[in-house]
């Protein structure tokens, strides 16, 4: 339950709208207990003295041998009548005797040629327990205009329900005594109002689950283009339709991506223009210091000049690369790396790949390949070997290189990751590199939404690429990135190779 309220926004809606309708029953209900119980009480008076009004004219206009029977037939499961010619009793004499009558059964009624069958067990029973001594203990006169006949009459309660007497006096002088009460009612809460809750909350519920997907499905649309955003890819601009609030997120969105890729394509012109104009003065030091006459302080120039010259190179190769516009395509990773270290072993290198499950990975598949060779590369010329696999964990897709080298400092892990730095004391120097090997690699990996993560073990050092999955996401469209017009600044800015003579 704990995972479906934090992982679902319909859940929430269901739950905070069903505690509004209980919230908002139970208030209603609060107001509305009394105002029923008085509704009930005035529609049981209303009809006491409707029946006592129309009876007594009945009474009055037949003659006193039917009276009895009159009185019998108009018994009812919750009102009784009689008719006292010793004058009226007092309020408590009076109401002890209502409820012995409502007590009993009904009597027998018999007409000529008719034959009722009395009750055989009485419908009603005094319920003493609704009683109150709080009730009145005196007869309320009952003035003409507050009932439908225009003789007075005499009115009391019998309990705190809908308990109640009445008493109108015949022309003949008799009394006609009306008891009424009915059963104790199952409640303000029923099975109707119970259905009619359930059947409030059924149609609450669907509307909450409409309302969050509407609001979900353009939370769940940002989230994927934020992620593939992440990746280096772009993807087509979101629409910017809906409520002010999502219609306003949409459009920030978009704008950020654009201004991302202005400023990424921003530096990449300027990281390959800074390199370009470093080969005007380096080709002049060169020439002028092949007209140094001393060799030894020659030599020394030229070979920091040839350095320099290489760093600038591999400058330019890494913004091109950068500025790379690969598509995204959906790959066989154990086959790509596979492939990879099949050709190093064609080259003569010790690798070995340790084959697993088939995974089906979408990502750009040659920058990919690259930063897999510059670890493998990287473990053969430290570690001697390379032992490759590709691994699926819980939360991630890892690319493993291991080797038998010498492994790295903790404290220069993040270092080694810096361009153009290198391993000085702890690692081989003769590699031929300048140091963007890692760095490549670390920026493809995190170009695809993971990184990558170094760590020692008895053997050597361990090189992991970690890769998010993508089991249940949607795929962006496949485009260019916007910077991709940088290679073509860069390629215009690359002057054709010289050749300068010793």
């Amino acid at each position: 339950m704990m995972s479906l309220w934090t992982r679902s926004l319909a859940a929430r809606f269901i739950c905070f709208t069903l505690l509004s309708l209980v919230l908002s029953q139970a208030i209603v209900f609060l107001i509305s207990w009394d105002e029923h119980g008085q509704a009930i009480r005035k529609a049981a008076k209303g009809e006491i003295f409707s029946r006592c009004a129309s009876l007594a004219r009945v009474l009055e206009a037949t003659p006193p041998a039917l009276q009895t029977d009159i009185l019998n037939a108009s018994n009812t499961s919750s009102a009784r009548y009689w008719i006292s010619t010793n004058g009226l009793k007092d309020a408590l004499a009076w109401r002890e005797e209502a409820w012995e009558r409502l007590a009993q059964p009904l009597p027998r009624v018999s007409f000529p040629g008719h034959n009722v069958p009395a009750e055989v067990r009485p419908d009603f029973a005094r319920n003493t327990a609704s009683s109150s001594s709080a009730t009145s203990s005196h007869w309320i006169d009952l003035k003409p205009e507050a009932w439908p006949l225009s003789r007075p009459a005499k009115f009391l309660y019998l309990d705190d329900a809908t308990g109640m007497g009445l008493a109108v006096q015949l022309a003949n002088g008799a009394w006609l005594n009306t008891a009424f009460a009915k059963p104790a009612q199952d409640g303000f809460w029923t099975s109707k109002s119970t259905l009619a809750l359930g059947l409030s909350a059924l149609s609450l519920s669907i509307i909450a689950v409409f309302a969050a997907r509407g609001i979900a499905q353009p939370l769940r649309r940002l989230a994927v283009a934020a992620e593939a955003l992440g990746r280096g890819q772009e993807i087509v601009p979101l629409p910017e339709t809906g409520p002010d609030d999502i219609r306003r997120t949409a459009e920030a969105f978009n704008r950020m991506q654009a201004r991302l890729h202005r400023f990424v394509g921003d530096r990449t012109k300027m990281l390959a223009a800074i390199g370009h104009d470093l080969r005007t003065p380096l080709t002049s030091l060169r020439l002028r210091a092949e007209f140094v006459p001393d060799e030894d302080v020659r030599q020394k120039m030229l070979a920091t000049i040839a350095e320099i010259q290489t760093m600038t190179e591999a400058t330019l190769a890494f913004a091109r690369e950068d500025a790379a516009a690969e598509n995204t395509r959906t790959v066989d990773l154990p086959a790509l790396v596979e492939s990879l270290c099949d050709d190093l072993a064609e080259l003569g290198y010790d690798v070995s790949f340790s084959e697993g499950q088939r995974i089906s990975y979408s990502c750009r598949p040659d920058a990919l390949r690259r930063a897999c060779r510059n670890l493998v590369e990287n473990a053969i010329r430290y570690g001697e070997r390379a032992r490759v696999s590709v691994e699926r964990r819980a939360d991630s897709i890892e690319i493993i290189v291991s080797d038998d080298g010498p492994g790295i400092p903790e404290s220069a892990r993040e270092q080694v990751f810096t361009p153009f730095f290198r391993m000085e004391n702890s690692r081989n120097r003769e590699t031929g590199g300048v140091g963007l090997g890692l760095s490549i690699a670390r920026t493809i990996a995190r170009h695809h939404g993971g990184d990558i993560s170094l760590m020692n073990t008895q053997k050597g050092l361990r090189a992991a690429i970690s890769l998010p999955p993508l089991d249940g996401w949607p795929h962006p469209v496949n485009r260019p990135v916007a910077i991709a017009g940088a290679k073509d600044v860069i390629d215009a800015l690359e002057p054709e190779p010289r050749s300068i003579s010793a």
